[in-house]
């Protein structure tokens, strides 16, 4: 199953129900622009929406149907404007728009805000916050892009409860560049005598055509990253627009629209269904769903008891097309905070029809007592000084919670920070001479709950000068820390994350003894020989890697010799490890290998979150999470010279393998130590490396 969200769309051409401002309101009466069957498409799409993530766990290709719809009534609105001579008047556009969208989005993120704030752990609240202010201004889609975010998962109760405002922000985006691109058109067309809609047609048939190839590259090489991207999504809006600019001149028989309409229907139905689609949005794959609502809207009403229009234009889901914008923004919250609350990863059959009911509810509630009322208030529509207060206050009903929440957590760190010195001692206090105290009761344990997620290991910037690795790939990952002038030596961390966690531990003894600390560090791509990576990918970059070792000569190779299995003793020896090093010793190259720290099958630091630190479920048995004997021992006689560092015991006590040591938090999830707890670890790391290596 995946969490990946789908997006919604609001429509930017009036419709039923909705209050239009006065242009379209005289054009109305000469004939309505109101289309029925496109209401119910939205209708339909939305349902795929809502069934496949709350049923299912798939992405629908709903996301991509709102996209071209979208794009569609934007242009016909436009173009109309244009044909009636009327001004764009795009500020006054915007200030409607945006008057219109951001009551029930407010609404959504701050009761998601309040919920989440009972419901999910400390450990979330700050990437949420992020969110929460991302959601608020439309770039959600560039802060998940940031942050490489993995839809793929598939526990749907660690997402984020606003994550799917993503597609909300690409349309944002576009409802401000679509407009200046008509405005750019009609002044192109009276300055040059063109004709408005071919010279759009070429337009928006390049940006089809650019974006969609952009896509296709961007999908096939970073498929995570590229469903997020604004410009891999700009060709689903320009088919939109497309559809609209031929629609007028397309002249086909009803018995072919009739079959249009049908096969554009089933192909919506069943392109998650069919599709692989978590390895393919928003790619050429993406065309299935927008070609296919492309059938429907061009097939209209066929006034035929065959057609599909006839569905489409029935009033339920006339209907719930009126709410579906307020449907897709509740159906995500409730459907994530409640599985957070239920302890659940999937929503079943009868829990699964709950939330899309409450969701329903919440929907119908939203449009009718805040969007509805919202966007009749003619005050804001006089003048264009009161549409922005307007804005300004909708944005500060949700800005103000989202503040305060941050300040009170930005207090919290920096009192705990004042204190750490006394009430934070960490690792030391396994020392067996450590004869300070770790005080009880209300002291604040670092790093803070809300910070843990974030509390990686980093060094000051990317690598400069002759250690600047050659290869783009490895550049990439080569990060240091500068001494001061001329370096005493030169260490090099390699490996993966868990090597780069122990960077927290070399950092200050780095700093104190003038060593150029360097690294080179990929995600799960442990440094392997030749033949024995974890993947295609990873055997390129470590083959990358050896060349830079072998140019670079670095004093010292710091990297992890063993892999702990989750909450077990069982531990084994990195594969090829000896082959791996035995070359560079050869060279005069000192290696430490670091033992793997234990890791579990559940999430300590939130264990420790939601139990406490002294919860008998946060502090396994050490015989259950550590080998006995450190599997590293046996390469002292096959290789002499090798350095090798045990830290297990400041970790682990001599019977359990606690989430809290000294107040500090020793794990940021199941696996990886936080940065506090190998700082504190610095000075017995210190000791023990230069006792292995013979450093002075």
């Amino acid at each position: 199953m995946i969490t990946r969200s789908e997006g919604f769309n609001v429509p930017t051409l009036w419709t039923k129900g909705a209050t239009a401002p006065a242009a379209d309101r005289r054009q109305a009466s000469r004939k309505s622009s109101f289309r029925p069957e496109i209401q119910g498409l939205r209708s339909l799409a939305v349902l795929m929406v809502v069934t496949y993530h709350v049923w299912f766990g798939r992405v629908s290709g709903g996301v991509d149907v709102f996209l071209l719809i979208s794009a569609f009534l934007m242009t016909f609105q436009f173009v109309g404007r244009h044909e009636r001579r009327e001004p764009f008047a795009l500020f006054k556009h915007w200030l409607h728009l945006f008057r219109r969208l951001l009551p029930a989005a407010v609404t959504v993120i701050v009761a998601t805000l309040a919920v989440s704030y009972l419901v999910l752990p400390r450990t979330r609240w700050l990437d949420l916050i992020d969110q929460g202010w991302a959601s608020l201004f439309y770039s959600e889609n560039r802060l998940l892009q940031a942050q490489a975010v993995d839809y793929y998962a598939n526990d749907h109760s660690l997402a984020s409860p606003l994550q799917h405002f993503w597609s909300l922000s690409i349309q944002g985006q576009v409802f401000i560049l679509w407009p200046l691109i008509f405005l750019a058109a009609a002044w192109a067309a009276r300055r040059f005598r063109l004709s408005y809609r071919p010279l759009l047609a070429y337009v928006f048939f390049l940006v089809f055509l650019v974006s969609l190839a952009y896509s296709i590259y961007f999908t096939a090489t970073n498929q995570v990253q590229a469903y997020f991207d604004t410009g891999a999504r700009l060709w689903e809006f320009a088919l939109g627009t497309l559809v609209a600019l031929v629609l007028p001149g397309l002249r086909l028989s009803r018995a072919v629209r009739i079959a249009m309409g049908w096969v554009g229907v089933i192909a919506m139905l069943a392109c998650g269904i069919l599709l692989n689609v978590q390895a393919a949005f928003p790619g050429v794959a993406a065309l299935w769903p927008t070609v296919a609502a492309a059938f429907v809207i061009v097939a209209g009403q066929t006034q035929s008891p065959a057609g599909v229009d006839r569905i489409l234009s029935s009033k339920p889901l006339v209907k719930l097309g009126d709410i579906s914008y307020g449907l897709y923004l509740w159906h995500w919250p409730v459907l994530v905070l409640a599985l957070a609350w239920t302890g659940k990863e999937h929503a079943g059959w009868l829990s699964g029809t709950v939330i899309i009911v409450s969701a329903l509810a919440l929907a119908y509630l939203t449009t009718r007592y805040i969007e509805k009322p919202w966007r009749e208030w003619k005050w804001p529509e006089a003048r264009k000084r009161r549409a922005v207060l307007a804005i300004m206050l909708a944005v500060s009903v949700a800005a103000a919670p989202l503040a305060l929440w941050r300040n009170q957590l930005d207090t919290e760190r920096r009192v705990a920070q004042e204190q750490k010195v006394a009430n934070n001692p960490g690792s030391r206090a396994l020392d067996p001479a450590f004869t300070g105290t770790v005080p009880a009761g209300d002291v604040t344990l670092l790093p803070t709950a809300t910070d843990l997620p974030q509390n990686w290991v980093s060094l000051d910037g990317p690598c400069t000068g002759d250690i600047t690795p050659q290869d783009q790939a490895v550049k990439d990952t080569c990060f240091e820390q500068k001494p001061s002038g001329n370096p005493s030596r030169r260490v090099l961390v390699l490996g993966d994350s868990h090597a780069q966690q122990w960077s927290g531990a070399v950092k200050p003894i780095a700093a104190q003894n003038n060593w150029l600390l360097y690294s080179m560090l990929k995600g799960a791509c442990k440094v392997a020989p030749a033949g024995k990576a974890a993947s295609d990918d990873c055997e390129t970059y470590n083959a990358s890697v050896q060349k830079e070792i072998e140019r670079q000569q670095p004093d010292a190779i710091i990297l992890l010799g063993t892999a702990a299995a989750p909450s077990s003793p069982a531990e084994e020896l990195t594969p090829g490890f000896a082959d791996l090093v035995g070359p560079w010793m050869d060279k005069g190259i000192d290696v430490v290998a670091l033992r793997d720290n234990p890791r579990f099958t559940f999430n300590m630091a939130e264990c420790v979150v939601t139990d406490g630190p002294d919860a008998q479920a946060c502090r396994p048995a050490v015989r259950d999470a550590l080998a006995p004997e450190n599997p590293l021992a046996a390469l002292k006689d096959s290789l002499p010279g090798l350095a090798v560092l045990d830290l297990t015991d400041r970790i682990c006590t001599a019977t359990d393998c606690p989430g809290v040591v000294g107040n500090i938090f020793v794990y940021l999830d199941d696996n990886h130590l936080t940065a506090e707890y190998t700082e504190s670890m610095a000075d017995e790391f210190g000791r023990r490396f230069f006792e292995a290596t013979g450093w002075k």
